[in-house]
């Protein structure tokens, strides 16, 4: 990170570092090596703390009005954090503390089609390609004035995050990835997998049909709540804390942006051509030159990459952490000590 902190948040950031410190150590590797172990503090995994956001904000921002959570100093270093599908803010209610005690500004939006967060013309397609969604980043960071963040996500986040640090490098100080590099085209959504990996999309088929638009329609809590049990087989959330995300897949645009998504990466649907110059660029998987750490959890039970598959992909600083105990997809709700701790690292790479 090129800015520095003033005296104060120095002392913040040395406490949160302080209490990182103090839980266990679990095993970090690259994608050239074995593991070892270094000082990457993660509690067991568990169900969320309980804890909450303060009151939500809302702001005009390209072609949403966002709903998002802040927290830290107004004036402090930003961090954009990016849930992903079926998730929400929640993924990082446990994180969010750590950071703005550091001195962070934090913000977590929710994205198109969830919580709080409207699009704001009924003309407008409900449209969930990736281009989309990295320019709903785009638009929030400068509805807030904000000119350069460490981005971070997982999932619908982390792809959007890795677009963010690919096409917009001097907007973004860091990176810090789930499942590392997810930057993919509506080309190579079209080619065929082996079937054991077809197998771990199965959704994505469901929704190409009509059948499976009623159905997520229908039934999305049982099925997102199904989606969370097979990729985070090991994490034992409870029904307060999955009922307090739930609440965010009531948006009225989430099944048609859900659709549209999965949709869009099949060759199904098609997106706007306003975003075709993006998804060219995307289509050529760009390589990544900030700095980045990415993540994976050793029980992730959702379709990802091995991180060998994407090491070449990141051209800058980097480092890969795989994160043990049990921890799935929904990796910072899970180990949000092992989150917060990347965010804090990624700057110093």
């Amino acid at each position: 990170m090129s800015e520095d902190i003033d005296l104060p948040r120095r002392r913040l950031f040395g406490t949160a570092l302080m209490t990182l410190a103090a839980a266990p150590f679990v095993s970090i590797g690259t994608a050239e090596a074995a593991q070892t172990n270094a000082p990457a503090a993660v509690p067991a995994a568990k169900p969320s703390s309980g804890a909450g956001f303060g009151p939500l904000k809302q702001v005009d921002a390209g072609d949403l009005n966002v709903g998002y959570a802040e927290a830290g100093p107004a004036d402090g270093p930003a961090v954009l954090l990016l849930h992903g599908w079926p998730y929400d803010i929640y993924s990082f209610v446990d994180v969010a503390p750590v950071l703005a005690a550091a001195g962070y500004r934090v913000i977590i939006p929710y994205l198109r089609g969830y919580g709080t967060t409207r699009i704001r013309s009924a003309a407008t397609l409900r449209n969930g390609e990736p281009a989309a969604l990295a320019v709903d980043a785009i638009a929030l960071m400068d509805a807030l004035k904000i000119k350069t963040a460490v981005v971070a996500g997982f999932d619908w986040g982390a792809r959007t995050a890795c677009i963010l640090a690919a096409l917009w490098p001097e907007r973004c100080r860091a990176l810090v990835s789930v499942s590392g590099y997810l930057i993919s085209s509506a080309a190579a959504g079209r080619k065929p997998l082996p079937p054991k990996a077809e197998l771990q999309w199965w959704y994505q088929f469901y929704f190409a049909t009509e059948r499976g638009r009623e159905g997520y329609s229908e039934n999305r809590d049982d099925f997102n709540r199904l989606i969370w049990q097979l990729a985070s087989p090991q994490w034992h959330f409870d029904d307060a804390t999955f009922g307090r995300s739930a609440t965010a897949f009531d948006n009225p645009d989430h099944v048609d942006i859900v659709i549209h998504n999965y949709r869009w990466r099949m060759g199904l649907a098609e997106g706007e051509t306003r975003y075709d110059e993006i998804e060219r660029k995307l289509a050529q998987s760009p390589v990544i030159a900030v700095p980045t750490i990415t993540m994976e959890g050793d029980a992730n039970g959702a379709p990802h990459p091995e991180p060998a598959a994407y090491r070449g992909k990141f051209s800058g600083r980097y480092e890969h952490r795989t994160i043990t105990g049990g921890i799935g997809h929904n990796l910072p709700q899970e180990a949000p000590q092992a989150f917060a701790r990347a965010v804090l690292d990624v700057a110093k790479l």
